[in-house]
């Protein structure tokens, strides 16, 4: 895998915290090694939408990568309950179920980008720079649709 510039955080310069949530342990371990190599850290993992809540209130991540079918609790409610409480939360969804009313209904519930599984590193990368970039409180919709093709 290439080594990417590294990303870090405006207000102090230090790495990207990232919790990953992904029910397959094999695409938690894949998209850990993609943020390392962007210069990020691993904040936490789940393996379900409870434990993601769980786990960004024990951790408060910069960037939480969730999917979107996992078991006890699906990442589109996931990541409304976790905006709920932290509405500065920055999720973004990855997901090989690319279904144009998924990616809506994450949005709509405050993901702030999406990227298809199987996830490329460069395809990540620049999603999660523009989302650490993106001060306010929402991602442009033709951001995001972009994307989504």
């Amino acid at each position: 895998m290439r080594q990417f510039e590294p990303l870090t955080r405006k207000k102090d310069n230090q790495p990207v915290r990232y919790l990953i949530v992904d029910d397959s342990v094999f695409a938690r371990k894949s998209l850990a090694k993609m943020v390392e190599s962007f210069g990020g850290q691993l904040a936490g993992e789940a393996g379900d939408g409870l434990t993601a809540i769980t786990e960004y209130a024990r951790t408060t991540p910069d960037i939480v990568l969730m999917d979107i079918t996992m078991p006890q609790m699906e990442g589109i409610e996931a990541v409304g309950r976790i905006v709920q409480d932290h509405p500065d939360a920055r999720v973004v969804m990855v997901s090989s179920v690319g279904y144009q009313d998924n990616i809506l209904a994450a949005l709509q519930k405050g993901a702030r980008h999406f990227v298809q599984k199987p996830v490329k590193p460069d395809a990540l990368y620049e999603i999660i720079r523009y989302v650490l970039s993106d001060e306010s409180a929402a991602t442009p919709v033709g951001a995001a649709g972009e994307s989504a093709r």
